[in-house]
């Protein structure tokens, strides 16, 4: 046999055959990679989403910050999970807001039409209970009369700007104070029980001298069998305004024991009677009532003065006008201002 010089040297027939050897024999040692396994905490945050939103949210951060780090799987779980985790908690606190307003809302409709001027003086009903003999107590002057008077500011804010009277011990001491109020319809002569509720009168005295009644409508006129009185001192003339702040009940309210029953029985407040409208228990602000007629009214309102007899007849002429729209009770057909309030 001839073969050429370049050719490589045939095997011999007799050469024994031998395979190659594999290098990987089997199995092969990355020919089957387990799937990496997914991320528990983004399980748990997809569960969440459905039963606990806010835990949703917190789960949902940690796993994607693992998952970043480890490379396990649940990506999408995670975001999912996410995703419901704030979609239920924002879609959650819009309904406890939504809730809140319609209580609030509702509660003003209830408050509105039992008391239309806002101020906790009760709207005469058609079945009003007839009057009776019931008068003011015999005042007895308790146990630190104007030793503490405290005037906390309130959620809604002062409506005309208005520093509040001075705190602690006020005098008893003149027992009246003497104060005109004048109108277009003349003035109206007020004296103010400084010696049975102080802190009142301490109170409507520095708004006067603040100029906080000057320029203001009375806003509320009420002339039924029962409930006859002019309410003022709201600057904004809507029955919902006020100076800022608050103060108790004194007189005829410390005459009761707290919770007595006999708090929530109507007594007569005279012709003349000068008290605080107030929408509840130690709510004073700086509306007040002049009562032209005997009136009913639980001894809740404080009463903290008179109208003098000349002061009446201005009175009288002031609500002979009547209400606008014929009714019972709202506002005066005829606008009622108070130019100012003096002090003497």
């Amino acid at each position: 046999m001839n073969v050429p010089a370049n050719d490589p040297q045939p095997y011999p027939e007799d050469y024994p055959y031998q395979p190659y050897p594999n290098p990987y024999p089997y199995p092969y040692p990355y020919a089957h990679r387990p799937p990496p396994r997914t991320n528990a905490l983004a399980i748990a945050s997809l569960v969440c989403g459905f039963l606990f939103a806010p835990l949703a949210i917190v789960f949902g951060h940690i796993s994607l910050s693992q998952i970043k780090k480890s490379g396990e799987d649940g990506r999408g779980l995670a975001i999912a999970g996410l995703v419901m985790g704030y979609i239920v908690t924002i879609g959650t606190i819009l309904a406890l807001v939504a809730g809140a307003v319609l209580l609030s809302w509702a509660a003003r409709v209830v408050r509105d039409s039992s008391d239309p001027g806002g101020l906790g003086v009760p709207r005469q009903r058609t079945a009003s209970p007839p009057l009776n003999g019931d008068d003011l107590p015999v005042f007895t002057a308790p146990a630190g009369l104007g030793g503490a008077c405290a005037y906390p500011p309130t959620a809604t804010p002062a409506v005309r700007p208005v520093r509040p009277p001075r705190s602690g011990a006020v005098p008893t001491d003149p027992p009246v104070v003497e104060a005109t109020m004048l109108t277009a319809d003349g003035a109206i002569g007020l004296r103010l029980d400084n010696g049975k509720a102080p802190c009142t009168v301490n109170s409507f005295v520095s708004l006067a001298q603040q100029g906080f009644f000057d320029n203001t409508d009375c806003h509320r006129l009420t002339d039924s069998r029962t409930l006859a009185v002019l309410q003022c001192g709201d600057p904004t003339g809507t029955g919902s305004g006020g100076p800022g702040y608050r103060f108790a009940n004194e007189y005829p309210t410390n005459q009761y024991r707290p919770l007595d029953p006999a708090l929530e029985r109507p007594l007569t407040y005279p012709r003349g009677t000068l008290a605080m409208a107030a929408p509840g228990k130690d709510s004073n602000g700086s509306q007040f009532l002049i009562v032209y007629r005997d009136s009913k009214l639980p001894p809740t309102y404080t009463v903290f003065g008179q109208v003098d007899n000349a002061g009446l007849v201005t009175v009288d002429a002031l609500t002979s006008g009547g209400i606008a729209g014929g009714a019972d009770d709202g506002k005066p057909k005829e606008p009622i201002m108070i130019q100012s309030i003096t002090i003497e």
